[in-house]
C-alpha cells in the first residue's frame, strides 16, 4: 500500500508544481489538461534545472504526439549528431494544409510568379532560441511558449492558431547548451548559491557559448561553416518567415534589451529604411507592454550590432522579414546576485516567455502588413538591382577548380542565381576564361545578397563595432571578381557537382599534382597517410604530360615511381583513388627532364615531412581561433591534431612533434622551465606557428627578436567629455576589415597563388614591422591596402608600414608569425592555404 500513497502524493506534489508555475508565466491562463506542462513532463519546476537537450526535444516529441497542431521535424544534426529539430504548431486545418500554405509562402516571396491574396494567408512565425549554449533561459522559455500555443484556452492563442505557423527551434547550438547545462547543473548547490565568484557561474574553458568546434554560431548564417547553420538556412528558405526572434543572454547586472538597435551605426546597409523606421517600431510597443505589465526593466536603441548580415536577427531582415533579438540578463546558473539583487533562472525565462507571446500578438496583428511587406522586399530588389551601375558581376579562379566549386555553391546556398560565363573576358585587371568563370547579375530577387557577396564598404554611419565591420564574401574565398556591363548569361547553375578528372593509366615515371587547388593539402596528407613517398618542386617548370607541355609553379607536388617503398601498382591505386575522393587533376610525365625550368631530380626538390601537430588550447588561449584551426584541420584537411591545455604544457615532450601552433593569447602562465623546453626545440630545428598576441609573448620572452612600428606623437584631444570616451576610444580598434597585400610567390608559405596580390582578414591593432632579414616577410600590405571595413586614418598609416607574416629564424627552426586571421569564422578560403603551407612546408621557409 505504500507505493500507490507514495505516487498519489508525488502526483500532488507535481500537480501544484505545475499550476504554480503556469501562474508564474501565464497568470490566470486556463490550459488543455491533455497536454502536459514542461514541469509535468519534466518532473521538476522550469527555472529549478537546466534541461538537457535530449529532454528538451523528448518534450517536443510528446507534444507531436499528443496533438494533431503540433508536428516535429529533423532539419539536420550537429557535429555530436544531436538532431535540429523544428516542431510546428498551428490549427488542425493549417496543419492538414502545410505544404500548400508553404507553396504559397514562397510564392509571395517569388516577384516572377503572381502575388497571392494574402487576406487568408497565415502568419509565418519562426521563434528561434539559444544560438549561445550557455546562454540558457531561451530554450526553456522555448518549451513553455510551445506548451502555451498548443493548450492555452485564451482567446490569443486560439487566434494564433487559427491564422499562424508558429516554427519553434528551441536551440539552435544544442552541443554548446549541453556543455553548459552540464557544467550549471554539476555544480548547482542546495541551496543554490548567488555569488558570482562561485564555481556555478564561471565555466572553465571554452565554455559553453560555442559549437562543437568552439565557433559563434550566431556568426555563421553567412559563412555556412557548419551543420546547424546550413541544415537552418536550408530550412529557412523553405519558409521565408514573416518575423524570425533570436534570444539572447547579456551580463548580470543589465536588465532586458529589444529592438530597435542603435539607429543607422548598427543597422545593414543594404535593409530597406522600411524595416528600421517602421516595423521595428511596430513592435516594439508590444515588447514593453508584455514586460511593462510584469515590471521588467527594459532598454533599446542602444548597442547592439545588427549589421553583419550572419546574425539571426540580421539574415531575416535581408530576405524581406523581421528579425529581432532580445537580450535578458543572465544568471548563468540557477541564481546569481546583481546590482539589483538576485537574478533567478525562472525570472530570466519569463521574460523570454513575455517577448514570445509579444513577438506572436505582433505578427498576428501586422500578418497582412508583412506578407505585403515581404513581396514588396523581393520586387524592389529586382528593381534596384536593375538600377544598379553594376549590371553584373563576374567571378572566377582558373587555377582552383575547388574553391570555384566551394564559392558558386556558397552563392546557391542563399539562394543567388549563378550562371555560366560563355567568353573569355577582362574586367577590372582579372582575365575571366570561358569555363573557368561565372556571372551573377545584380537584377536577381536576392540582389541584397547580391550585394553582401560583393559589395566593398568603407564608409561608416559610426566608428565603433561590436564585430566585423566588413563582409564581403568573395573576398573571403580569395576570388578574382569585378563589376560588368550588361552581358551575355550563359545557363543558369542548377547542378554544381564537382568537376572530374580523368586520371593518366600509361606507364609513369613520375606524377604531379598542381598545389593551387585548395584539397591539393587534404591530398598531400591522405598519399602520405597511404604510405606514398612525395616530394615538392621548389621552382616553376614545365613538363611533358598527357596533356600535353603544361607549366607548374613552385610547390608543386611529385610523386618519383623509382622512390617508392610501395609496388608500382599500389602506388598508381592509391593515388587514382585519392584523387576521385579529393577531386585533384593528376599528370603523368615518362621522364625527369622537364622542357623548361629544374629537372626533377634537381637539389631544389626535396621530400615532404608528414606534418606532426601540436596546438595549445585552454586557459589564456582565444577558444575561436583554436577552434577555426582545429575544424580547418578536422574538416578541410582531414588531419588530427593534438590539443594540450595550456596548463598541461610541462608535461609535453616537444620532440615528439615538428610543429607547434599557438592560436592568439596570452602565455604568460608558461613556467621558466616551459619556456626554456620551447627555446631548446625551436633552436634544434622545431616550427612553431604563432598568431598574433602569442607572436608578441614569443617575442617578449627573447625567442624572436622582431620590432614593433613605431607610433608618432599622441595628437588625442587633452579633454573630452566622460560620455563620449567609448565611442573615442573604441574608434582605435581595428574591429574587423580587409585588407590588400602582396606576396612573394618564391617563397614556400605562398605555395599555391598565382596573383602578387591577396585579400587578407584583420581585426587586432598588433602593428609589427618587416623582418631585418629582407627575404623573410613574405607577406606585406599594398601601398593602398583598405578593401573593406573600418580602420582609422592613424592606424591606416601604421598598418602600411607593417608585415601581415614574418619568418622569424631562431637556431635550426623558425617561427612563423601571422598577424592577421587566415582561418577566420571557417570562411577564408582564400587565406587558408597560407596557414596549411606553414604546416606542411615550415621547414622550408627560412
Amino acid at each position: 500500500m505504500k507505493k500507490p500513497l507514495l505516487s498519489l502524493l508525488l502526483g500532488i506534489f507535481l500537480c501544484y508544481n505545475s499550476q504554480a508555475q503556469e501562474n508564474y508565466f501565464f497568470p490566470g491562463e486556463k490550459f488543455d489538461p491533455a497536454v502536459p506542462s514542461p514541469s509535468e513532463f519534466l518532473g521538476y519546476k522550469i527555472g529549478e534545472w537546466h534541461t538537457r537537450y535530449d529532454l528538451i526535444v523528448k518534450y517536443f516529441e510528446k507534444l507531436d504526439e499528443l496533438s494533431d497542431m503540433a508536428e516535429l521535424k529533423t532539419i539536420g544534426y550537429t557535429h555530436e549528431l544531436r538532431p535540429k529539430i523544428i516542431l510546428t504548431i498551428a490549427s488542425a486545418n493549417n496543419m492538414a494544409n502545410l505544404k500548400e500554405i508553404r507553396l504559397k509562402q514562397l510564392q509571395l516571396a517569388d516577384p516572377s510568379q503572381p502575388k497571392p491574396e494574402v487576406s487568408g494567408m497565415p502568419a509565418i512565425i519562426h521563434q528561434g532560441y539559444g544560438v549561445h549554449g550557455n546562454e540558457p533561459s531561451s530554450a526553456e522559455a522555448a518549451m513553455l511558449t510551445a506548451y502555451w500555443l498548443l493548450a492555452s484556452q485564451s482567446d490569443l492563442a486560439k487566434e494564433l492558431r487559427e491564422n499562424a505557423i508558429v516554427h519553434f527551434d528551441p536551440t539552435v547550438n544544442p552541443d554548446g547548451r549541453d556543455r553548459h547545462s552540464h557544467w550549471a547543473n554539476t555544480n548547482k548547490g542546495f541551496p543554490p548559491v548567488a555569488d558570482p565568484l562561485d564555481r556555478e557561474h564561471n565555466e572553465v574553458w571554452p565554455g559553453g557559448r560555442t559549437n562543437h568546434y568552439w565557433f559563434d554560431l550566431n556568426r555563421d548564417w553567412l559563412p555556412l561553416a557548419h551543420p546547424e547553420s546550413q541544415a537552418k538556412i536550408a530550412w529557412y528558405h523553405t519558409w521565408y518567415p514573416n518575423v524570425t526572434t533570436d534570444f539572447h543572454e547579456m551580463g548580470t547586472n543589465s536588465t532586458y534589451f529589444f529592438e530597435p538597435t542603435k539607429p543607422y551605426g548598427s543597422e545593414n546597409p543594404v535593409v530597406p529604411r522600411k524595416n528600421y523606421d517602421d516595423i521595428n517600431v511596430r513592435f516594439a510597443k508590444y515588447f514593453s507592454k508584455y514586460l511593462d505589465e510584469i515590471g521588467s526593466l527594459y532598454w533599446s536603441k542602444e548597442v547592439f550590432d545588427n549589421s553583419y548580415p550572419g546574425y539571426g536577427s540580421t539574415y531575416p531582415d535581408i530576405h524581406g522579414g523581421l528579425g529581432l533579438v532580445f537580450e535578458q540578463a543572465s544568471s548563468r546558473g540557477h541564481v546569481q546576485d546583481s546590482q539589483r539583487g538576485e537574478v533567478k533562472f525562472e525570472f530570466t525565462i519569463r521574460n523570454h516567455v513575455r517577448s514570445s507571446l509579444a513577438t506572436m500578438e505582433a505578427a498576428l496583428d501586422n500578418r497582412e502588413f508583412m506578407h505585403d511587406y515581404l513581396r514588396e522586399f523581393f520586387e524592389t530588389a529586382i528593381s534596384e538591382g536593375s538600377k544598379d551601375p553594376a549590371r553584373n558581376y563576374v567571378f572566377g579562379d582558373e587555377f582552383d577548380d575547388n574553391r570555384n566549386h566551394l564559392f558558386v555553391q556558397f552563392l546557391m546556398d542563399h539562394q543567388i542565381k549563378v550562371y555560366e560565363n560563355t567568353s573569355d573576358l577582362t574586367l577590372g585587371g582579372y582575365n575571366f576564361k570561358k569555363g573557368k568563370s561565372w556571372i551573377v547579375p545584380t537584377s536577381q530577387p536576392q540582389y541584397r545578397m547580391v550585394r553582401t557577396m560583393f559589395e566593398e564598404v568603407t564608409e561608416f554611419a559610426d566608428s565603433v563595432f561590436y564585430d566585423a565591420s566588413t563582409w564581403t564574401m568573395a573576398h573571403t574565398y580569395g576570388m578574382p571578381f569585378a563589376a560588368g556591363p550588361s552581358l551575355k548569361l550563359g545557363n543558369q547553375i542548377e547542378d554544381n557537382s564537382p568537376k572530374a578528372f580523368t586520371f593518366p593509366e600509361d606507364k609513369a615515371y613520375a606524377y604531379l599534382i598542381d598545389w593551387a587547388d585548395y584539397f591539393a593539402p587534404k591530398m598531400l596528407f591522405d598519399l602520405k597517410e597511404a604510405g606514398v613517398h612525395v616530394e615538392i618542386v621548389n621552382r616553376p617548370f614545365t613538363s611533358q604530360t598527357q596533356d600535353g607541355p603544361v607549366e607548374f609553379a613552385a610547390g608543386t607536388l611529385m610523386i618519383p615511381m623509382g622512390f617508392q617503398k610501395m609496388s608500382e601498382s599500389n602506388v598508381k591505386d592509391a593515388l587514382k583513388t585519392l584523387a576521385a575522393v579529393n577531386h585533384q587533376q593528376v599528370y603523368a610525365t615518362s621522364t625527369g627532364m622537364n622542357l623548361e625550368g629544374i629537372d626533377l631530380g634537381s637539389n631544389l626538390v626535396g621530400t615532404v615531412t608528414a606534418p606532426k601537430v601540436i596546438m595549445v588550447v585552454g586557459d589564456g588561449v582565444s577558444s575561436y581561433e583554436a577552434g577555426e584551426i582545429w575544424y580547418l584541420l578536422d574538416s578541410k584537411v582531414g588531419m588530427p591534431i593534438t590539443k594540450v591545455n595550456s596548463d598541461q604544457m610541462n608535461r609535453v615532450n616537444l620532440y615528439d612533434y615538428n610543429t607547434l601552433i599557438l592560436p592568439n593569447g596570452n602565455y604568460n602562465s608558461f613556467s621558466e622551465s616551459v619556456v626554456e623546453h620551447l627555446k631548446d626545440w625551436i633552436n634544434r630545428g622545431g616550427t612553431v606557428i604563432s598568431m598574433k598576441s602569442a607572436s608578441l609573448w614569443l617575442n617578449q620572452k627573447g625567442i624572436t627578436k622582431e620590432s614593433m612600428v613605431e607610433r608618432g606623437e599622441n595628437t588625442d584631444p587633452k579633454e573630452l567629455p566622460f560620455a563620449v570616451r567609448s565611442n573615442f576610444e573604441g574608434a582605435k580598434e581595428v574591429g574587423g576589415s580587409i585588407y590588400m597585400a602582396r606576396l612573394d610567390l618564391t617563397h614556400p608559405i605562398a605555395y599555391g597563388y598565382r596573383r602578387e596580390t591577396l585579400p587578407v582578414y584583420r581585426n587586432n591593432s598588433i602593428f609589427v614591422q618587416p623582418s631585418k632579414n629582407k627575404y623573410l616577410t613574405p607577406i606585406r600590405y599594398t601601398d593602398d591596402p583598405l578593401l573593406g571595413g573600418y580602420i582609422s586614418d592613424t592606424n591606416l598609416e601604421l598598418l602600411k608600414q607593417s608585415a601581415s607574416l614574418i619568418v622569424s629564424p631562431v637556431g635550426r627552426g623558425r617561427v612563423i608569425n601571422f598577424y592577421d586571421s587566415p582561418n577566420f569564422r571557417g570562411t577564408w578560403y582564400g587565406t587558408n592555404k597560407l596557414f596549411l603551407n606553414a604546416i606542411f612546408f615550415g621547414d622550408k621557409m627560412d
